[in-house]
């Protein structure tokens, strides 16, 4: 097989056109990445992978060879929010009730991932995949919060060379750079475009998309302590950005919104030669970026360093998963991934926009070798549905009451994989 980085550029432009947001599954970030992943839950921070193997843990490249690896998910997120208990005076609308947030609701996700191995002790490659995101887009305006119909809209896309090394017969470490480009949008908040609420009034809402540029390193470690057991861990940096200009009237520092730190361990069991179950859990540090972590009842004006946000905290994600080769040729697999709120009860209402309540998720998949070495993947992941009522959420400023949470999520995942026999 033979690469040719050129013929990567259309590759890259064809992923752009088709890269779509939507609200991710651990927080707003992606459960897994890469179809033959997902499948099992996302778990392979100790497992050998394929070429995207390396957005989890750069070593798990060391098993990837030649290949490359192309695919796309239909993401199908459905959220909701409501207000309740709101009591503002006469003359202002009644804002009580349920609001649908699926004017979109069907998302395109496409992967892609190329590796080489240089000789018996090095692989490297090139993955570029989405990182996750977030969307909300709401039939009809929510009133507490402006005046035409609401809603964000975050797309994250990392492009990451990496490099896998094996120091010995057990150990292999790996490397990669995450160079990032993201946008945002938000509609519907034009009554925090004004002076007692932002220090830039006009970018806070209704602005297009803004970009924004960044760049982090992940770092990884695997060993096979035996022939039964392999353990791996990895390391991402936090992702510094450059501000989203458009919006610098609506997130903390000026509109930074830069991508959090996450490291996490697993180990992999070899059951039999045919039955392999693996265990992921990963700490995601959303608390350390302001623009996502600051209180909504922060004092501060929008934009401001100490703005408000969305008040979201760290959090753990648990992710287990079986592959069974099932007949020659044939590899199924499934999993359970449980992550904790982002945010709790009293931080619901800005969270209207980023209704990330889902916490338990169901994975099954399936790969298909064929004769000549290549590979079709699929997997299905089903998160169940999830409400988070809110406690004393809205400021009495505003009317009071409770905003309130659900959403549930369905995806469809499908990869070829042309592999080195």
């Amino acid at each position: 097989m033979k690469f040719a980085i050129g013929k990567l550029f259309p590759v890259v432009l064809i992923f752009l056109l088709l890269l779509q947001s939507a609200t991710a599954t651990d927080g707003y970030l992606s459960a897994g990445y890469g179809t033959r992943q997902l499948g099992k839950a996302g778990a392979g921070i100790a497992a050998s992978g394929d070429a995207l193997a390396q957005a989890t843990n750069p070593a798990a490249l060391i098993g990837a060879r030649d290949r490359i690896d192309l695919g796309l998910t239909l993401f199908r997120p459905v959220r909701f929010g409501a207000i309740s208990g709101n009591t503002l005076p006469p003359g202002y609308p009644d804002v009580n009730g349920s609001y649908d947030a699926n004017r979109v609701v069907n998302f395109v996700i496409p992967e892609f991932g190329i590796s080489r191995e240089l000789n018996g002790r090095v692989v490297y490659g090139i993955a570029l995949y989405g990182n996750g995101g977030m969307n909300t887009s709401y039939k009809t305006p929510i009133p507490l919060l402006g005046t035409t119909r609401g809603g964000v809209d975050l797309e994250q896309v990392f492009l990451a060379p990496a490099v896998a090394l094996k120091l010995d017969k057990r150990n292999t470490v790996g490397v990669s750079a995450n160079l990032l480009y993201q946008r945002f949008a938000a509609e519907g908040l034009e009554n925090f475009a004004n002076p007692a609420y932002s220090i830039d009034p006009a970018h806070v809402t209704n602005t297009g998309h803004s970009n924004s540029y960044g760049f982090g390193v992940r770092i990884g470690w695997q060993a096979e302590l035996d022939k039964f057991i392999s353990v791996g861990a990895t390391y991402q940096s936090r992702t510094y950005a450059t501000a989203f200009d458009r919006y610098k009237g609506l997130f903390a520092e000026g509109g930074k919104f830069d991508v959090p730190a996450n490291f996490g361990a697993g180990v992999l069991l070899h059951l039999t030669p045919r039955v392999n179950v693996e265990a992921d859990e990963e700490r995601i540090l959303y608390s350390s970026v302001k623009s996502i972590a600051n209180s909504d009842a922060n004092q501060a004006q929008l934009g401001a360093a100490n703005g408000p946000g969305f008040g979201w905290h760290s959090i753990n994600a648990l992710k287990a998963g079986v592959e069974v080769e099932a007949a020659r040729g044939v590899t199924v697999r499934a999993g359970y991934n449980h992550s904790g709120l982002p945010f709790d009860k009293t931080q619901t209402f800005f969270n209207l926009l980023a209704p990330a309540v889902v916490q338990d998720h169901l994975h099954a998949g399936a790969t298909f070798k064929r004769a000549n070495g290549n590979e079709i993947s699929v997997a299905y992941v089903h998160a169940f549905n999830n409400t988070l009522n809110g406690d004393n959420s809205i400021a009495p400023s505003y009317g009071g009451g409770n905003a309130n949470l659900s959403m549930y999520q369905n995806s469809f995942s499908v990869a070829y994989a042309w592999a080195k026999r």
